[in-house]
């Protein structure tokens, strides 16, 4: 028999997994038509488990690249970087533009990141040097290749560390930013009578008021890939140093750490021999109304998961460590 392009989709499971990803292919278009930036979509997907990571390629491919028709360019990375702040402030100004980063990590993964949000970055931690980068751009205003190509270099060349000359034509005073980021529906505000039916969802809706965007106060999660040969006794006792140095500095945000699945409220606890090997994710997560300095905390705890792990044991023996 025959095989064809469509031979795939002959049983019911892939069929249906064609389906929805052809679904996150219409709402990502449907995003980008509304000023969203793809790369907010995407992750916001990802955080929910409604997008596999695989899927990120083709989605970029079909709709801003083959669809929308983004100018798009590649560079190598020069050096590690780890602060985003400063680019992600800059980018933020390039009102006529919309920008789509794509990271290929040194482990494989990659990354889509809307370059105009530092959270955005600091999903991919830290930018390896030598690891590529593909930085697609688009000029709202009208078909404007030049400027497009001229966006890319910039924000590569700020990506580089390098002080740049910025065209007055990145910025459109009169555009009109979505800044907005979804927000969790709200439980109704009283239950009902016993033996009283739901109320209809709709009369629900129209009785409250219009709801208001509210501050993210809480990061996605985040991985930390164990590299030591264990995650043992040395590489518990580092991490409650980077936590403790952490904390100090930031004492009104909370760090919360989860493995296999569960919450760990006692970092102890993930020293147990074998528990955790070589190769497996610790995630975390920081809860609070300003949060700072996440990047580094990912840096710092993917070092205590290393054999690089000493280094936190032998400064400041005794005294809570300042690397915040």
């Amino acid at each position: 028999m025959m095989e064809t392009t469509y031979f795939s989709l002959g049983s019911k499971a892939t069929f249906n997994k064609a389906l929805r990803h052809f679904y996150a292919v219409n709402d990502a278009v449907e995003e980008i038509e509304s000023k969203g930036n793809i790369a907010d979509y995407i992750n916001n997907l990802l955080d929910e488990e409604d997008l596999h990571y695989d899927q990120i390629l083709p989605i970029i491919g079909s709709v801003i690249k083959d669809k929308f028709n983004y100018s798009f360019k590649s560079f190598g990375v020069v050096s590690d970087i780890t602060d985003f702040e400063k680019i992600a402030g800059e980018a933020a100004k390039w009102t006529a533009l919309d920008i789509v980063v794509m990271y290929f990590a040194p482990d494989g993964k990659r990354y889509v990141i809307n370059p105009k949000d530092a959270d955005s970055w600091e999903r991919a931690r830290e930018l390896h040097r030598d690891q590529l980068i593909v930085i697609y751009v688009k000029y709202l205003k009208d078909v404007n290749t030049k400027i497009e190509i001229e966006a890319a270099d910039t924000l590569n060349d700020l990506l580089r560390g390098k002080d740049v000359f910025v065209n007055k034509s990145f910025a459109d005073p009169n555009a009109i930013v979505r800044v907005e980021k979804p927000v969790a529906a709200q439980p109704a505000a009283t239950a009902a009578a016993p033996g009283a039916g739901a109320a209809p969802a709709p009369a629900v809706a129209k009785a409250m008021p219009p709801s208001k965007p509210k501050k993210t106060n809480i990061t996605p999660k985040y991985g930390v890939q164990v590299t030591n040969e264990l995650f043992h006794n040395g590489n518990v006792e580092a991490w409650k140093k980077i936590l403790e140095s952490y904390q100090t500095k930031f004492p009104d945000l909370t760090v919360h750490v989860m493995f296999g699945g569960e919450v760990i409220n006692d970092i102890n606890s993930l020293f147990k021999w074998g528990k955790v090997k070589h190769g497996d994710s610790i995630f975390f997560q920081v809860s609070g109304e300003d949060i700072l300095g996440v990047s580094k905390l990912q840096k710092y705890l993917f070092e205590g998961a290393s054999q690089r792990y000493e280094q936190f044991l032998k400064l400041g023996v005794g005294r809570v460590l300042n690397l915040f």
